[in-house]
């Protein structure tokens, strides 16, 4: 399987990201690429993971053609060809490229949780809260919520942290009619993907979304979405609340990196051979499984 860990076209490099690298396409449009880098605790990994990006960017456009009757998305109907005219150029990127409109990013991440896992099972055990919502007491790690929750957060640069942060800092950052449309849009997504995701008997945990609002001040669903590497994918078959359940996405890392005596600082240490084709695998189930006909 062909590996990209980082792109290197003849396009101007606005912006290298964890995963993806954007190009200049012109005044009105971005070209994203999405590498095979992996990210973890907000560092990039030294090991690709072969194939990821190609399978990011297919499940991105798959949510994407699912979703948009429920909010607009950031595909251009432009021809990566038109972009890069090179076939050969052309060839190291086709599947990992999405030819995209040229949009400002706001200032947050939009993040739905369903059950109680990662950050937000830290943060509960210690204030028995969830972004300062209050929860029932005696939740168990991996349990469903009540409901699912709007809990956004603070966009990071790389290598630094992002930050949770409650709906009244969203709508300081946002303004109120803004603020709103991303928390109800947010939680239509993640109520109509779990649910068909359910029909693969895969549970979504949770799930982080990112938006734009174009000239006309209409919300636009941009970057990645529903990917393992922005969602928690949990197999219905194994769930079991009380811990961190198997899952189809990059907690597996995460867990093995656990294990080791790292201060999540960079640099970050290598994968074990091992590790890497246990999430090539994983990827690849979440992949086959969601899209099948």
């Amino acid at each position: 399987m062909d590996t990209l860990y980082e792109s290197k076209l003849h396009l101007p490099l606005m912006h290298r990201g964890k995963v993806r690298d954007i190009y200049d396409a012109g005044p009105h449009h971005l070209l994203v690429v999405t590498t095979d880098r992996l990210s973890a605790f907000d560092c990039v990994l030294p090991d690709p993971i072969p194939g990821k990006g190609r399978i990011l960017n297919a499940l991105s456009r798959f949510w994407f053609a699912r979703t948009a009757g429920i909010v607009a998305n950031h595909l251009s109907d432009r021809p990566l060809a038109s972009v890069l005219p090179d076939p050969a150029e052309r060839a190291l990127v086709a599947d990992r490229a999405m030819v995209v409109r040229r949009l400002t990013p706001l200032p947050i991440e939009a993040i739905v949780r369903g059950y109680l896992a990662g950050s937000g099972w830290k943060e509960y055990r210690q204030t028995g809260a969830l972004c300062a919502m209050a929860l029932p007491p005696g939740l168990r790690e991996a349990e469903r919520l009540p409901q699912p929750l709007f809990t956004p957060s603070t966009k990071a640069a790389a290598g630094a942290h992002d930050e949770n942060i409650d709906y009244a800092k969203a709508e300081a950052l946002l303004g109120a009619g803004l603020a709103r449309a991303v928390r109800d849009t947010s939680l239509k997504l993640y109520a109509e993907a779990a649910a068909f995701a359910a029909t693969r008997g895969i549970i979504i945990a949770d799930t982080k979304f990112e938006f734009a609002a174009d000239d006309e001040g209409r919300l636009v669903l941009i970057d990645e979405v529903l990917t393992p590497d922005s969602s928690r994918f949990w197999p219905q078959a194994s769930y079991r609340p009380g811990g961190s359940p198997p899952s189809f996405d990059k907690q597996y890392v995460r867990d093995y990196l656990e294990t080791l005596a790292w201060d999540k600082r960079p640099p970050a240490p290598r994968l074990p051979p091992e590790v890497v084709a246990q999430t090539v695998a994983r990827y690849e189930e979440a992949l086959r499984v969601l899209t099948a006909p």
